[in-house]
């Protein structure tokens, strides 16, 4: 009888080898919450709407910050409480005034969305949010990340929540970049279950004041001894570059008021909002222009602005400057119209 020769290895599947981080945060991720919301407790920021854990104060704020920095945020916020302080008084406001109120945060079909929502919230819901990841999810404008955000921060559902700061967070911890489901599954094996609210901010927090996408302070880290990167993590993809773009723009005010004209309803970018007439480059009469620099994605614009008296057959609309400031400007319509003092 032949003798037998030593088992072979048994082949470990393509996602069962771990790195020494991934098995060491997988066999405790008691000490990466303890270190993490430690941090937190001592150094987050004072924000509006952590101050208290009311639904539609969360709910506002997480689709403010979406693609949105938070120092735009802020003043944005406490505008739009002042005009609509309950869910119930957003949902009876006309989309005009929401989007007036929502003006100069862009990315505008977020408002149309909120104000959807609020609308079907008090229709079905006695005017209050749901309180679970599942049923949030199923309103306008709140996907993943927002309705596990809301859910942990609100109402205390021990779910994790993944955004682009978050990702950076995981991905720098293991060293290499892993796929959606994964960072998903890893945040919630990483879920403090008695805090996942503070949980969730703490990781957003230290992915916006220290775990930078350029340069990140890894010596304030709480968690440094638990990053495999400890550093800017080497991208598998190049950055976009971001392209350059001149516009030119009417300014036409008489008798104290200026001329707009509306974007179109159907269109797919700020449909309804109000802005100036574009025109061709190097139009316009030898009164000076100023300009200005605005960006949209990944397009920088150079925006010259000239006074120009336009033709009486131009389509748009006069408005008293007094009341401009209350309408559904686009961003950069209101960044111009405070360039020229107009409001």
């Amino acid at each position: 009888m032949k003798k037998k020769g030593k088992r072979a290895n048994k082949k470990s599947s393509p996602g069962s080898e771990r790195s020494t981080v991934e098995a060491k945060f997988r066999a405790s991720p008691h000490d990466f919450q303890h270190h993490l919301l430690r941090w937190f407790d001592r150094n987050k920021r004072d924000l509006p709407w952590r101050r208290d854990r009311d639904p539609y104060h969360v709910w506002l704020s997480e689709i403010m910050l979406q693609q949105t920095r938070v120092r735009a945020v802020v003043e944005h916020y406490h505008r739009f409480l002042e005009r609509f302080p309950s869910l119930e008084t957003l949902a009876e406001a006309r989309l005009s005034c929401v989007l007036a109120a929502w003006s100069g945060l862009g990315y505008y079909r977020r408002a149309h969305r909120l104000h959807a929502a609020a609308r079907e919230v008090v229709r079905r819901g006695q005017g209050k949010l749901p309180t679970t990841r599942t049923g949030l999810e199923a309103l306008p404008g709140i996907g993943r990340y927002s309705s596990a955000a809301i859910a942990s921060i609100a109402f205390g559902e021990a779910v994790a929540a993944v955004d682009g700061n978050v990702e950076r967070v995981l991905q720098r911890v293991l060293g290499r970049s892993i796929g959606e489901n994964a960072l998903w599954h890893m945040a919630e094996e990483l879920l403090s279950l008695r805090r996942p609210g503070d949980f969730n901010q703490a990781m957003m927090e230290l992915g916006a004041t220290l775990c930078l996408p350029r340069d990140p302070k890894c010596g304030l880290c709480p968690i440094r001894g638990m990053c495999r990167t400890q550093g800017e993590l080497k991208r598998s993809q190049p950055l976009r570059r971001q392209t350059k773009q001149a516009v030119d723009y009417a300014l036409d005010c008489r008798r104290d008021s200026v001329f707009l004209v509306r974007r179109a309803r159907d269109t797919t970018l700020m449909p309804g909002m109000w802005e100036l007439p574009q025109i061709p480059a190097g139009n316009g009469s030898s009164e000076p222009r100023f300009s200005l620099r605005h960006s949209i994605t990944s397009t920088d614009y150079l925006v010259r602005v000239a006074w120009v008296r336009l033709p009486p057959e131009a389509r748009g609309r006069w408005f008293k400057t007094s009341r401009v400031g209350s309408l559904p400007l686009t961003g950069l319509a209101r960044k111009i119209l405070r360039r020229a003092n107009l409001i």
